[in-house]
C-alpha cells in the first residue's frame, strides 16, 4: 500500500506502521513507566469526559452529556472538541462500530481508496481493521472527520513512539502519527486534504502538550501526497524503508509552527 494525495485523492493510509493493522498484532510491546501512567491518570481526571456521536446517517455529531469517552493514550481525543479551519468547522469524532461501520466500509470500497488501504469487501473486513484499535490500549484512535456537520474523512491518530514505525526512525516520546482518507469524491481535488492536515496537526499539538512532533509516512513515489504534507507545514525528514513501501517521513514540529 502507498499513500495517495491527501489534497487531491482519497487520502493517506496506514502502510506497515502497524497503527490499526488488520490483526492488531504488530505493535510494540512497551510498558509505560509508572510515573507516566500516573500522569496520564491525573490528566484524565482533569479532562471533561464526553463522547461525541452522530444521531443518524451522516448528520452532525453532538456531545451526549454524561457519556464516558473511551480511554486512550492520546489525551482524550473525544474531548478535543471542534476547531475552525479555512474549510469550515471541523471535529475529530472517535469511531463507534455500531454507528460508523457502514459509512467507513463504503469509503473503503471506493476504488480510489481501496487501491491504497486494501480494505475493500464486506463490512467485516473494515470491522476487522477497526476492532484492534477500539479494543486495544488506546495507542491508536480511529476517528471520523466531520466538516460543517458532515462526516467526510476517516483518520487514525496514533502514538508513533509506541508503534512499529518507531523501529524505522529516531522517534521521540509522544510522537503522534496521523493517517487520513477523504471519503467522498466531491471532497477530493480541491485542497481539503492540505487544509485538514494542517488543522489536525495543530489540533494534536494544541491538545497534547507533551507531543513535540506530528509524524506521517506517505509513499515516497507519491509526489502529490508529499506536496500536500509540505503545504500543510510538514517538513521532509528522511526516506524510510517500511515493509511494503519506501516512505517519506514527514514531520510537523511544534518549534516551527510559527514559521511553517
Amino acid at each position: 500500500m502507498s499513500p495517495t494525495d491527501a489534497s487531491t485523492d482519497a487520502g493517506t493510509e496506514p502502510a506497515a506502521s502497524g497503527a490499526g493493522g488488520a490483526d492488531g498484532a504488530d505493535t510494540l510491546d512497551l510498558r509505560l513507566p509508572d510515573e507516566l501512567v500516573a500522569l496520564l491518570a491525573e490528566s484524565d481526571e482533569r479532562t471533561p469526559r464526553t463522547a461525541a456521536h452522530i444521531e443518524h446517517g451522516e448528520r452532525a455529531p453532538h456531545h451526549a452529556p454524561g457519556t464516558v469517552a473511551v480511554e486512550d493514550l492520546l489525551d482524550g481525543i473525544a474531548a478535543w472538541g471542534p476547531v475552525t479551519t479555512d474549510a469550515g468547522v471541523f471535529q475529530l469524532v472517535p469511531v463507534r462500530i455500531e454507528r460508523d461501520l457502514p459509512l467507513i466500509s463504503r469509503w473503503m470500497n471506493d476504488p480510489a481508496v481501496a487501491a491504497f488501504w486494501e480494505l475493500a469487501g464486506p463490512e467485516a473486513v473494515t470491522e476487522e481493521h477497526l476492532r484492534p484499535q477500539l479494543d486495544g490500549d488506546g495507542r491508536s484512535v480511529p476517528c471520523l472527520g466531520v466538516l460543517e456537520g458532515m462526516p467526510m474523512s476517516y483518520w487514525e491518530i496514533y502514538r508513533a513512539d509506541l508503534d512499529p514505525l518507531a523501529r524505522h526512525y529516531p522517534f521521540r516520546p509522544h510522537d503522534t502519527g496521523i493517517h487520513l482518507l477523504i471519503g467522498g469524491v466531491v471532497n477530493r481535488g480541491r485542497g481539503l486534504g492540505t487544509a485538514l492536515l494542517r488543522a489536525v496537526a495543530d489540533l494534536v499539538l494544541d491538545r497534547r502538550p507533551a507531543c513535540a512532533r506530528v509524524i506521517a509516512e506517505p509513499d515516497l513515489r507519491n509526489t502529490p501526497s508529499v506536496s500536500a504534507f509540505l503545504s500543510a507545514g510538514f517538513r521532509f525528514s528522511a526516506e524510510v524503508d517500511l515493509p511494503d513501501k519506501r516512505a517519506a517521513l514527514m514531520v510537523r514540529d511544534r518549534a516551527l509552527r510559527a514559521v511553517l
